[in-house]
């Protein structure tokens, strides 16, 4: 969670979400076939280098996307969507979406992006309960981006609204389906979450998030999300590939010429991992050359709340690696979390 002081001049790459539904490209150089990662914390110590991504592991899952009016945003998602505000930063703002799932709101001037760059990317939050809440934003005056009409036999129904800003929040059901056989027991397994003071009405929440990617070499970036990062595909759409980053956080990948969204040289978006073994992720990333890196060390916020490493996909999006901290303002944050294995 570096702030705008911290950064250099990031590479630029031409890197949306779904609407309907063997190139000559580089190798990702890193380990091909590696597990799921999800909950896995190796103590490690920091002067040891991984050989393996699946040496690591992955806490949960997070998204940091910039505003204008971050008051806006955090009432809009605080008190329209219902979800936690679980540590306040002034400048930035972080929600917990699902068990394992995070949205961090942040002041645009102050932080990595700029608000006025492209926002590729759309959140998908998962609910069984899309009729209610259709319903119950429509109460609100919020209507969909385009009608809500699900159909008998869909794999999977939703709507899209805008939040104040213009960010995507999709309302996204799976539904028995074959395409959905590998992700709908994950799913079960789940807790549907909401905030204990949550004004939404009751049993609306979400039990799991996807954060949905655009791309203009979709193979490639399969390659990226299995090899580099060692996620596990979990649904095949062909056009749009999810991968699970943690229990209930998801990262979809989406080929931009089937997308809601265009891919876009510059991204008002962080795509985020938490996670215990930071020095070891860094040090995974530097030493096999996974990925560019923006900073030559992993910086340590002044404060103490966290330590953090950014680099970039081979598209540009800003990939970052988050360790808290016990701190005051993370007391709610790391009651969820827990403390670090290491």
């Amino acid at each position: 969670m570096r702030l705008k002081a911290d950064a250099d001049l990031a590479p630029q790459g031409r890197a949306i979400h779904r609407q309907g539904t063997g190139s000559d490209r580089p190798p990702i150089r890193a380990h091909a076939q590696l597990p799921d990662l999800a909950h896995q914390r190796t103590p490690r110590r920091a002067d040891v280098v991984p050989h393996h991504a699946r040496d690591l592991g992955i806490r949960a899952s997070n998204i940091f996307l910039y505003y204008r009016d971050l008051d806006r945003a955090t009432a809009f998602y605080r008190q329209t969507l219902g979800m936690e505000l679980v540590a306040d930063y002034d400048m930035a703002r972080i929600f917990r979406m699902t068990e394992d799932s995070y949205l961090i709101l942040v002041d645009a001037a102050k932080g990595m992006h700029s608000a006025d760059e492209p926002k590729s990317v759309a959140v998908a939050l998962v609910t069984d309960k899309l009729d209610e809440w259709h319903a119950y934003l429509a109460s609100k005056g919020i209507a969909s981006k385009s009608p809500y009409a699900p159909r008998p036999g869909r794999a999977h129904d939703g709507f899209v609204i805008e939040d104040p800003e213009g960010y995507l929040p999709e309302f996204e059901r799976f539904n028995q389906h074959p395409e959905n056989e590998a992700l709908l027991p994950r799913l079960a397994g789940t807790k549907v979450v909401r905030a204990p003071d949550s004004g939404v009405p009751r049993g609306l929440g979400f039990n799991a998030t996807i954060t949905w990617l655009y791309y203009e070499d979709l193979p490639r970036m399969q390659d990226f999300h299995e090899q580099a990062l060692g996620l596990k595909l979990v649904v095949d759409q062909g056009w749009a590939k999810v991968y699970q980053g943690s229990h209930t956080g998801y990262v979809g990948l989406v080929d931009e010429r089937r997308g809601m969204n265009r891919s876009t040289e510059k991204k008002a978006v962080n795509v985020s991992f938490l996670v215990d073994d930071i020095d070891g992720w860094f040090n995974y990333v530097k030493s096999h050359d996974t990925f560019p890196l923006r900073g030559a060390e992993v910086s340590d916020d002044e404060a103490g709340r966290y330590r953090a490493f950014v680099g970039y996909d081979p598209e540009g999006y800003f990939m970052e690696f988050d360790l808290f901290r016990a701190h005051p303002l993370n007391t709610t944050l790391m009651s969820y979390l827990g403390a670090p294995a290491r």
